[in-house]
């Protein structure tokens, strides 16, 4: 099949504004929880941002044969405007594992049936990323929405996403010890980056 006229090439471009939207979308987010006193929330949000710039570069990269081509789409795009960060967790949990159990799994068989498989790899992998951000997503908005971001049933490590200081306890404190940042820049230790979760 030839690429420029395939199905695969349009929905590398949907898939391209896709992950474009997703990171303004989750930017803006990010903007937001801060604003609501969440700093890890908004970490998070600009972690999966800068992820989604990635995938989007990774589709893009596919379209360099069509360099100096306009590719014309149609494709619907989700409005998350909230301002509430477990109305955005939620939102942005719906939206990637949409695009994990139905938009990128058919993509990747559409690119395969079209005899395009490094393209269809692309998506299959991609997609099992969204899964994961979902994931990412739906656990923090349930820890938000039954009271428990800082408070754990048994005693763990809580890290202070400002300065690294480590706390253990039940509850991340109200402000931290050394840095005197409040709560909101507590993580649980074993979802704080870069840590073994010890």
């Amino acid at each position: 099949m030839d690429f420029r006229n395939s199905e695969t090439a349009k929905n590398l471009m949907r898939a391209f504004a896709g992950e474009s939207q997703a990171r303004n979308r989750y930017e803006f987010s990010a903007g937001q929880a801060r604003k609501n006193g969440q700093p890890v929330i908004s970490s998070v949000f600009l972690f999966t941002a800068a992820q989604e710039r990635e995938h989007a570069q990774v589709f893009y990269n596919h379209l360099k044969e069509l360099n100096g081509d306009t590719v014309i789409i149609q494709g619907g795009y989700p409005v998350d405007n909230y301002t509430d960060s477990l109305d955005l967790l939620k939102a942005a949990r719906h939206n990637e594992y949409e695009e994990y159990e139905d938009v990128y799994r058919s993509f990747a068989q559409i690119a395969q049936d079209e005899g395009f498989a490094g393209v269809a790899k692309s998506f299959s992998l991609i997609a099992g990323v969204e899964k994961i951000h979902g994931d990412r997503f739906q656990l923090l908005a349930d820890y938000l929405e039954q009271g428990r971001l800082f408070v754990s049933d048994v005693e763990t490590g809580w890290m202070c996403l400002n300065c690294g200081y480590v706390y253990r306890g039940s509850k991340a404190p109200a402000k931290c010890p050394a840095c005197d940042h409040e709560q909101g820049w507590f993580v649980r230790l074993e979802l704080a980056p870069y840590t073994r979760g010890a």
